[in-house]
């Protein structure tokens, strides 16, 4: 088949706690990983690096708001926001009063190659 859709209700919750969905997965994605995560208001997701991986990831907020910890910094985000990591960098994201939703994609630095001017 030529494609494959999946309904954010149809992909079960994921790990300790049920904030992961792993979409990666459920799509049979290849070329990178992505993945949705939902945290509850006023509480902290995984800290981690890519080291290991090389991945480098950019995550997209798409609801709610907070801040993630980066080597050290909080760096604030809101619905909406897009904050990318290198691979080596510490990084762990903190939900505010609403909760924070967000999508993370990543793959290795030089798999993409731009096509045009975009």
């Amino acid at each position: 088949m030529p494609y494959t859709v999946r309904h954010i209700d149809d992909i079960q919750p994921s790990s300790p706690g049920g904030a992961v969905r792993f979409v990666r997965r459920e799509l049979g994605v290849q070329a990178f990983g992505i993945n949705r995560f939902d945290l509850p208001p006023n509480s902290a997701g995984k800290e981690h690096d890519e080291s290991a991986t090389g991945q480098e990831e950019v995550s997209v907020v798409i609801a709610g708001s907070g801040h993630w910890t980066v080597d050290g910094e909080d760096v604030p985000v809101r619905d909406g926001s897009f904050i990318r990591f290198d691979p080596q960098s510490t990084r762990c994201p903190h939900a505010g009063p609403h909760g924070l939703s967000f999508i993370s994609i990543g793959s290795p630095p030089g798999s993409y190659e731009p096509h045009g001017p975009f």
